[in-house]
């Protein structure tokens, strides 16, 4: 191992020698233009005002082109002077086209209205997303959009965002109930969320088959499963970054929706209407859904239990924009999210997230640079009263700040930027023999970034760079990051990333939890052991190191195939003492560190490989996933696996859409898993507490049920499968209003896939069985 991680630093101090040298050399041409013009703007939808999100934008009979990206913002630079004409294509909107005139040293503006097209689904529409396969790197990130969500079986009446993650390759879910997202061996805590550039703490809900986002509001997400690049930091496995669409600018639109698990309502709408282009606009949009399934599930699944599914919770969401007559544009946005269980085999769990914050986005007159900026404070806190009478708490609330500028050159581009957050954690836990561990801290963190996009022929480079330093553990993080792509064929593609990571947070839990559904956090601790494994840990970060390559191979101009392998070498990670005996105070000076730190150490790694299959043509959209994974840790004495260790996981999802008027949709997901491990139960003895110190007798006082436990995870449940299906009707009642009817069954052939095992009386927990479900949309 320890030579493992001298190769790991080698090749770290040559990656960042070169990365630093590329862009230092690139950032020099960035106000070299010659006597060349700029067209710039906006893609906008024509009926609603929102924006357009990557739309193919080019000048017709050169290869002079770009995809617009989440605002609807394109850029062409490095044109020669002279007259030209604009093509804009999208799928879903008619081909538009404009005459432009440049001429030298010109920054032309130009906001572009695309028209709903009359085109039906089964004539062909040539889409953006292969040239964009083209010109990005595009390694293990997969964008997620609204109409992608539409395609999974859904539960009850509405897509759902957890509901999607869940087919994604490389993504673990480990159940119906309590079940939470492991990315390529990434824990919850690893994985950081961001709405609108603003830390979201947990965005998934205990019944697992929600996330607190509503699918309707979602304009676009980006999931990076590993070696994502430096304008992202501050965790060591993944990023979910979701952006949410602006409300209508035109017209007061909105939907109203209800199913046996809940309801929804959104509305939207002008404050200041759009009528010209040369004027400015605003709008609102705001959500909010909930659950009542504690009391429903009486009356649709008494089946499954008498009380009710003791799952409960409600999600706000609101925004305000406001467009500039240039683009520019100012968001401010709200979101209050709760969930509370009432679970018999763990008494009480609730937890409330909440936050405030705003983005902008500039187009500075007379200068090619975009800049974007972000303010937020966001909030969490959950709580956890089980059987054990030993409160679980954790809160974490805090903010954080970016300043972002992306200069355009030609094909390349050079972004970098700066961000700072501050946080206060505050935790109270027990571990499994009674140990109390507990923390009340305040941290602060910042970081700066460079990255550049390179294109030469058919070889993309997009080397960065991102420089971490942590206030609380007084440690700084270099990190060089290294993406690759080289177009081999039209078709066939090669791609690599990679890079060094690192993050402060700790989870706030247990490995030994059977049912693990409280999720709290902890910043990271600079009371650690002095040595692990015979060595001296030098510093208090957890790091990983990625290494991710594959290629991308289209099988027809339809049909689409991905393969990655990848290794997260994960070089320190730190870990609540599941074996704390004894109190870390001086009269204990002669016990080893692993048997009185709150914290210990631990390395690890995760690697395996993806394959995906992708098909969209017409009335018809397959998706189908395959992924094998390995995971393990070494706590200094013993290897073991995590919980979340999966080895096969399949995921075939399929649509077809039908009807005269193509207003049926039917739908099919099935999902296999092998085992997760598990902890077993060795045996049982008397846990006598001696509340009475030494005068306690032990003779007369009744102790409790104490629980020796086996091998950590040295154990694996039963295969995990399940199908599901759901059927949509869709009603158009007029020009802007439907009705849209949704019948779904989940786990059709009642797979009984097991939850856990009570430890005590050995009663045998399943996840959900059979759940059909009924839901009405109404859309105005």
């Amino acid at each position: 191992m320890f030579a493992f991680i001298k190769k790991i630093f080698f090749i770290k101090f040559w990656l960042f020698r070169i990365i630093i040298s590329v862009i230092l050399f690139f950032t020099g041409f960035i106000a070299v233009n010659g006597q060349t013009a700029s067209i710039r703007g906006f893609v906008y939808d024509e009926e609603t005002g929102e924006a357009v999100l990557f739309s193919n934008v080019y000048l017709k009979g050169t290869t002079i082109g770009a995809i617009s990206d989440v605002n609807g913002f394109y850029n062409l630079t490095k044109i020669n002077p002279g007259q030209y004409t604009l093509m804009i294509s999208y799928i879903g909107y008619d081909t538009l086209s404009v005459p432009v005139t440049l001429k030298p040293n010109e920054i032309f503006t130009k906001k572009l209205f695309l028209s709903r097209s009359d085109i039906k689904l089964e004539e062909a529409v040539v889409t953006a997303e292969r040239q964009e396969m083209l010109t990005s790197v595009k390694a293990s990130i997969i964008k997620i959009t609204p109409k992608q969500m539409t395609k999974l079986p859904t539960i009850g009446s509405e897509p759902d965002l957890a509901q999607y993650l869940q087919v994604l390759p490389g993504v673990i879910f480990t159940g119906d109930q309590g079940g939470q997202l492991y990315i390529r061996g990434g824990s919850p805590i690893q994985n950081k969320v961001l709405l609108d550039g603003m830390i979201v703490y947990n965005p998934f809900h205990s019944i697992g088959l929600f996330s607190v986002f509503d699918a309707d509001i979602i304009k676009n997400a980006d999931i990076y499963t590993g070696g994502f690049s430096a304008e992202y930091g501050g965790r060591i496995s993944s990023i979910m970054d979701i952006s949410t669409r602006d409300g209508n600018k035109k017209r007061i639109a909105g939907k109203l929706s209800t199913s046996v698990f809940g309801s929804k309502l959104l509305i939207e709408g002008p404050i200041k209407k759009y009528k010209e282009e040369n004027e400015g606009s605003s709008s609102f949009i705001f959500s909010g859904k909930t659950s009542y399934l504690e009391e429903s599930s009486k009356i649709f699944y008494n089946y499954i239990d008498t009380a009710g599914l003791p799952f409960n919770f409600t999600d706000i969401y609101g925004k305000l924009s406001f467009n500039s007559r240039n683009g520019s544009k100012a968001n401010f946005f709200a979101y209050n999210f709760n969930d509370n269980v009432n679970y018999h085999a763990l008494s009480k769990l609730n937890w409330n997230s909440y936050g405030v914050g705003f983005n902008v986005v500039l187009v500075p007159a007379g200068s090619s640079v975009l800049i974007k900026a972000n303010a937020a404070y966001s909030s969490y806190n959950i709580t956890l009263d089980d059987l054990s009478n030993k409160p679980r708490y954790s809160e974490i609330n805090g903010f954080n700040i970016g300043l972002n500028f992306i200069y355009f050159i030609g094909k390349n581009e050079v972004n970098y930027g700066i961000e700072t957050l501050g946080y206060e954690t505050d935790f109270e836990f027990h571990n499994i023999i009674g140990r109390k561990i507990v923390q009340q801290e305040f941290t602060t963190e910042f970081a700066a970034y460079a990255k550049v996009k390179l294109t030469y022929g058919k070889l993309l480079l997009e080397p960065s760079f991102r420089y971490h330093y942590y206030a609380s553990l007084a440690n700084a993080s270099l990190e060089p990051r290294l993406g690759v792509k080289y177009n081999l064929r039209d078709r066939f593609r090669l791609k690599f990333a990679g890079g060094f990571y690192s993050q402060n947070l700790i989870a706030a839990n247990s490995d030994r939890d059977v049912v693990n559904l409280f999720y709290g956090f902890l910043s990271g601790s600079d009371d650690l052991p002095e040595e692990f494994d015979g060595k001296e840990i030098k510093h208090y970060l957890q790091k990983s190191a990625h290494l991710i390559t594959g290629f991308e191979y289209d099988i027809t101009s339809r049909m689409y195939l991905n393969i990655e392998g990848y290794l997260k070498a994960n070089t320190q990670l730190t870990n609540i003492n599941r074996n704390k005996l004894y109190d870390d105070v001086i009269s204990n000076f002669d016990k080893p560190d692993n048997l009185k730190k709150d914290f210990i150490v631990e390395t690890g790694n995760a690697y395996g490989i993806d394959f995906l299959v992708k098909y969209d043509y017409k009335r018809t959209y397959l998706w189908l996933v395959y992924s094998l994974g390995f995971i393990d840790r070494y706590d200094g004495e013993k290897t073991y696996v995590p919980h979340y260790d999966r080895r096969h996981n399949v995921n075939l999802v399929g649509s077809y859409t039908f009807g005269e008027n193509l207003n049926w949709e039917f739908g099919t997901r099935w999902n296999l898993g092998s085992g997760f491990p598990f902890t077993p139960t060795a045996g049982y003895y008397e846990n006598i507490l001696f509340s009475e110190g030494l005068s306690s007798n032990y003779e007369s006082v009744n102790g409790q049920l104490g629980i020796i436990y086996g091998d950590l995870n040295s154990k694996r449940l039963s295969y995990y499968h399940r199908f599901d299906i759901n059927l949509k009707r869709s009603f158009n009642i007029g020009d802007n209003t439907s009705l849209q009817m949704t019948f779904s069954i989940t786990n059709v052939y009642n797979r009984n896939n097991i939850f856990y095992i009570d430890r005590i009386s050995n009663e045998r927990v399943d996840q959900l069985p059979i759940m059909p479900s009924f839901g009405l949309s109404f859309s105005f």
